[in-house]
């Protein structure tokens, strides 16, 4: 394994992490290198001919064939225990690539209504004009999901734990109903990361990742992937990719690779200092309720022990006295970041309502839960004594 990982299923997680998917340069780098071109040279008009033509693999054209991509695809890949990956600018892109890449117009999307708040504009806005339809449930009603699937719907899309009420569903028990129906389930892996759930060992089809969150864990650049097998994922996302263009760079997805190395570690401490943070918090008095998977007052608290390694980095509370005191809770804050972003080793702390969710109308906004005194705190790697007294500065 010091040059190559061809069987990465015979180490742990952590070694994974670490060294799949990387094959050196005769320079012999012992870290992976960046490969910051657009193109590559063929040795004939042949072996351009072959490659352009699929009979030969290699490099093309950077826009779909990239080396530092490539490792990153194959590590994320491994952690996932999925047969291929495909990288993507954005989280977003992630998620158009899988959609427009996999359906047709007329087909249907049956999506959760506790997605973030882009996706479910990029669904009724955008991919709706395709002439793809999308009806949307509550996420932990399995009788609700099997209701809405018609004879044309071909994709069951969630987020579980949902963002930002840490809302969860039985990812197991729904793929038997997609796969009774002839659905794939695709789960947006973002929140919890192969690190503390892998969504295709509990049945699966597709997982999709906003590499921005946790997988860079620093805050520093922007990407997404798809993971699945080569027949779905590895045809039609990547075909989508190829001629549309959703492209990683190379430096970005060299980035990755580095917050992958150390992905368990931190995903272990953003979820011990969470947890921490939502048991003091149910303490407060201004606090009416904490929305966290970890807390036993989480009515899904059993299923998140058993679905999930660890319960994650990301809780929402609820104060009584709505936007303003919320605001003013925000704005009293001296070491949070006030940012809609997660997943960083900064903690972060924003208003759903008027942020993330701002675009949603005021009725779409109800349905999924996000009032408008929730406060969403990504928990980032900071002393946890130090965020609750931050904290503490908006609620005295």
């Amino acid at each position: 394994m010091s040059n190559n990982t061809d069987k990465p299923s015979e180490f742990d997680f952590a070694t994974r992490a670490v060294r799949a998917g990387q094959v050196r340069t005769q320079e012999g780098e012992h870290s992976e290198p960046i490969f910051p071109t657009s193109s590559y040279v063929f040795s004939s008009a042949a072996e351009a001919a072959a490659r352009f033509s699929g009979e030969q693999p290699g490099n093309i054209y950077s826009r779909f064939t990239n080396p530092t991509v490539r490792t990153f695809e194959q590590r994320l890949a491994s952690l996932e225990e999925a047969e291929c990956c495909v990288a993507t600018a954005s989280g977003m892109s992630a998620i158009t690539a899988t959609i427009i890449g996999l359906l047709k117009t007329g087909d249907h999307i049956v999506s959760s209504r506790s997605i973030f708040g882009s996706t479910t504009v990029l669904l009724t806005n955008i991919i709706a004009k395709l002439g793809i339809a999308t009806s949307f449930v509550e996420l932990s009603d399995l009788a609700a999901w099997e209701k809405a699937i018609k004879p044309e719907t071909r994709l069951l899309f969630l987020e579980t734990p949902s963002n930002p009420l840490t809302e969860l569903v039985d990812i197991a028990a729904l793929a038997e109903i997609a796969h009774k129906h002839g659905c794939l389930l695709a789960v947006d892996n973002c929140f919890c990361t192969p690190a503390l759930q892998q969504p295709i060992r509990l049945g699966a089809d597709i997982v999709i990742h906003s590499a921005t969150k946790y997988i860079d864990g620093q805050g520093r650049c922007v990407g997404g992937a798809v993971c699945g097998t080569r027949d779905v994922v590895g045809e039609g996302v990547y075909g989508f990719l190829r001629t549309a263009g959703p492209t990683m760079s190379a430096f970005n997805a060299w980035i990755f690779l580095k917050g992958l190395e150390t992905l368990n570690l931190r995903m272990q401490a953003h979820s011990a200092a969470a947890l921490e943070l939502a048991q003091w918090l149910e303490q407060q008095p201004e606090v009416q309720r904490v929305y966290y998977p970890g807390l036993p007052s989480h009515p899904q608290h059993e299923l998140a022990a058993q679905q999930q390694s660890g319960y994650g980095g990301l809780l929402s509370f609820e104060l009584t006295g709505g936007k303003a005191e919320g605001w003013a809770l925000i704005d009293a804050t001296r070491l949070l970041s006030i940012t809609a972003n997660l997943g960083d080793t900064k903690s972060t702390i924003t208003h759903p309502a008027s942020t993330t969710h701002g675009r949603l109308t005021p009725e779409q906004r109800a349905e999924a839960g996000i009032s408008d005194g929730l406060i969403r705190v990504a928990v980032g790697l900071e002393s946890i004594e130090d965020i609750k007294a931050d904290l503490l500065r908006g609620m005295r």
